[in-house]
């Protein structure tokens, strides 16, 4: 393993990769800091122009995005009292408290000390568990495979921070979606309607870019709010030796959390944001100051939910498996390239797992030689009215979905996707499950068909292999305690 990392960080410290993860981590600080983007947001924008560079460079930068939006989000929790990115929701109950109290400064920094730790143990914890992991996942056949994926997207159905049902409903139309094309087992033509621009499937490009990026620009539009931001300078960026010390644990104990939840599907950076200060409140001698300024309540919520970006590399580079929306893009990403994150990627494309793992190192490093000294910066782009911010973003969105393919219908797809994603966000669907069952959909169709030629059409297959079966138990456990309460709700109501 020794010799492995030494020749990630060789791939890392080439002058073009580290140009790509310094624009990575600086682009995914900004996308933190203003509230509304999203880090899912503006890796589709930039995904037509990762089809340019080495599938190295792309992933290290978008990878970069991704865990540096982590870092951002502080910046606005505290100065302003708005996440930046979801996953800082709590870090505004103690951030802003502090600021209000003139400590934003030692807010701040122990904010970036908090998540380079975090960030950093993160890396060091995949390193070390996406090995075996991936060693293992090499013994899985197509039913495996199947039962696996299936049991991802109904985990994601269930932990939805939406209601189960519409995360379902989500899910089936993503699943919709990729079977628009050829089958990719006969050849034939699927619900096409005779385009033959179709034949291959819905791209994810426009699908992405419309979701995140179209839709977005609809809805913060509709507000066009100004942020307040706090009065006075700030100052004293370093937290003091007493804040370091009572911080230690915390951090510590918010990191191991925050990896292991970002493991599962859906959210798993705002689970952990949650859990993370919840358990220090309740471990706190003094849990009455939690909610008045206290920077335990700061650290512990920032260490988890940049652990939570880590945790979330690991099925993705182990399993072939994407866990949430974010992370979905990037497995995109590599789609597009020709290269299929998963057991084999260590064995077939060395260059890639190692060197992002390294350029994780430097990326945490880059962001906390980043973060403090441009605090101000950050408060200058606070204060861009959005309506100049957004048009640029939906300008940027068009040339991005048209240079692709030169094609007029992946505008209109990506018009679509955006006027849908706008319709889910108005009423409240989630559209994580659509994104990870649009980019599962193939893989959970072919190994399904493959296990039935291999089993001469019996479903038995599926329950007979171990892992298999239990995949696909638990995955019937979550379907029918999501289907339950919502059968008893029905009930009453034809009840009366």
């Amino acid at each position: 393993m020794g010799l492995d990392i030494l020749y990630g960080f060789k791939v890392a410290t080439t002058p073009e990769n580290l140009l790509f993860c310094f624009v990575g981590v600086l682009l995914g600080t900004l996308v933190g800091v203003l509230p509304g983007i999203g880090p899912a947001g503006a890796m589709a924008l930039l995904l037509p122009i990762s089809l340019k560079i080495t599938p190295v460079g792309s992933f290290i930068m978008l990878a970069g995005i991704y865990y540096g939006s982590m870092y951002g989000g502080s910046t606005t929790s505290i100065l302003v009292s708005i996440p930046g990115e979801p996953a800082s929701v709590m870090t505004c109950v103690d951030g802003y408290q502090m600021a209000l109290q003139g400590r934003a400064g030692p807010a701040l920094g122990i904010s970036a000390i908090g998540s380079f730790v975090a960030g950093t143990l993160s890396v060091v914890a995949l390193m070390i568990v996406a090995l075996p992991l991936a060693k293992g996942a090499l013994q899985f056949g197509p039913p495996e495979f199947f039962c696996l994926v299936l049991m991802g997207l109904t985990l994601v159905t269930y932990l939805s921070q939406k209601s189960p049902e519409k995360a379902f409903m989500s899910a089936l139309l993503g699943m919709l979606l990729s079977w628009v094309g050829l089958d990719l087992i006969n050849g034939q033509s699927r619900f096409t309607f005779g385009l033959l621009e179709l034949n291959d499937g819905f791209g994810i490009i426009p699908l992405v870019m419309g979701l995140f990026g179209i839709s977005e620009v609809f809805m913060e539009l509709e507000q066009d709010e100004r942020i307040e931001l706090v009065k006075g300078k700030i100052k004293n960026l370093l937290p003091d030796r007493e804040d370091l010390r009572r911080c230690a644990m915390p951090i510590l104990r918010s990191s191991i959390l925050g990896f292991l939840l970002g493991i599962l599907p859906g959210g798993g950076g705002i689970i952990a944001n949650f859990m993370a200060y919840i358990m220090e409140k309740r471990l706190s001698k003094h849990p009455e100051g939690f909610g008045k300024g206290e920077i335990i309540g700061v650290a512990a919520p920032e260490s988890a939910n940049n652990a939570a970006a880590g945790g979330a590399f690991i099925p993705l580079l182990s399993l072939g498996i994407p866990m949430n929306a974010t992370v979905a893009i990037l497995f995109a990403a590599l789609l597009i390239h020709g290269v299929r994150p998963g057991p084999l990627l260590i064995q077939s494309h060395p260059e890639i797992f190692w060197g992002i793992i390294a350029s994780m190192y430097i990326g945490n490093v880059l962001l906390l030689i980043l973060n403090l000294p441009l605090i101000g910066l950050w408060v200058k782009v606070l204060r861009i009215p959005y309506r100049i911010i957004f048009p640029m973003i939906l300008l940027f969105c068009i040339i991005g979905a048209y240079a692709l393919n030169l094609s007029t219908l992946d505008l209109k797809l990506m018009l679509g996707f955006g006027i849908l994603g706008y319709l889910m966000r108005k009423f409240d669907f989630d559209t994580a499950p659509l994104v990870l069952a649009f980019l599962l959909g193939p893989m959970m169709e072919v190994s399904m068909r493959q296990a039935l030629i291999i089993s001469q059409g019996s479903f038995s297959i599926f329950v007979t292999r171990p892992l298999s079966a239990i995949c696909l138990g638990v995955a019937v456990v979550l379907l029918l305690t999501n289907i339950f309460p919502f059968l008893k709700r029905r009930w009453r109501i034809l009840r009366g």
